[in-house]
């Protein structure tokens, strides 16, 4: 088993490159994925953050890459989900149109089966401040199971329609942007909605699974899973955000903040 970086009880942080890592995890151990991976556009174009003009480099993990590179990296990390994850279990993975169709194509070919193609529409997003093309107030988040014949996933389809005022939820999810108290212990350049995690969670797991994101980031997914009373394994590369996760944990899971 890897060492820890952090852990607390179930909740693990792992400090290292996901490809690596994910081979010492135990085989079919791992009821739910959540994957938040590199989209690779990071380069010399601009955007606009809290009304400024910014850069569009996050860091040296997402500069742009050549397609058979960006679809052999989904390939490896996927196939590496697909042993560990239960045959009951689900992944889902986040992305923009600058990667989720190498994620959908590499899903298929290491033997997962799309659910559900959610479509998480932004209420607040940034301007197109280039004026050349249309406002991206979207992204995607596609839901697999493993393509085993018979193969029944975990669902909680009657808590999904009763949060949605008992009517069916459809695929189409609108939340705003990151709040900012969900920054103020630092920030992440691909922060998720707490909100966005708590519905992805709540949807496919039940109190004491075992949640693993290979892609750790800030800690969101983590977070919620200690919220929500799941268990939790973060693996991450770059040690400021294994730092800035535990901060955040602190900071919103303290125990007399963590729901029961």
């Amino acid at each position: 088993m890897n060492n820890f970086y952090y852990e607390d009880n179930d909740f693990k942080l792992i400090k290292g490159d996901c490809i690596q890592v994910l081979k010492n995890i135990e085989s079919k151990s791992i009821d739910m994925i959540f994957a938040d991976p590199p989209y690779f556009l990071s380069g010399d174009g601009i955007t606009c953050n809290a009304g400024k003009m910014v850069s569009v480099k996050k860091g040296i993990w997402d500069k742009k890459i050549n397609i058979k590179e960006k679809h052999n990296f989904n390939k490896k990390w996927i196939k590496l989900c697909y042993q560990i994850l239960k045959d009951d279990g689900t992944i889902w993975i986040s992305g923009t149109m600058h990667n989720i169709y190498s994620i959908g194509m590499a899903l298929e070919e290491e033997g997962f089966k799309i659910i559900n193609n959610i479509i998480w529409k932004k209420l607040n997003p940034p301007p197109n401040i280039s004026c050349r093309a249309f406002v991206h107030s979207t992204e995607t988040i596609l839901w697999a199971k493993k393509d085993i014949k018979n193969n029944k996933h975990k669902f909680n389809y009657q808590l999904m329609k009763n949060i949605n005022g008992n009517k069916q939820m459809k695929d189409v999810w609108e939340t705003t942007l990151t709040k900012p108290y969900e920054k103020k212990c630092g920030k992440h350049p691909t922060q998720k909605p707490i909100e966005l995690l708590e519905r992805i969670i709540l949807a496919s797991t039940d109190e004491n699974d075992l949640i693993l994101d290979p892609f750790n980031g800030s800690g969101t997914t983590g977070i919620v899973a200690s919220k929500l009373n799941r268990k939790y394994i973060g693996i991450e590369k770059e040690k400021e955000y294994l730092d800035l996760t535990i901060r955040r944990r602190e900071e919103l899971c303290g125990k007399d903040k963590i729901k029961k």
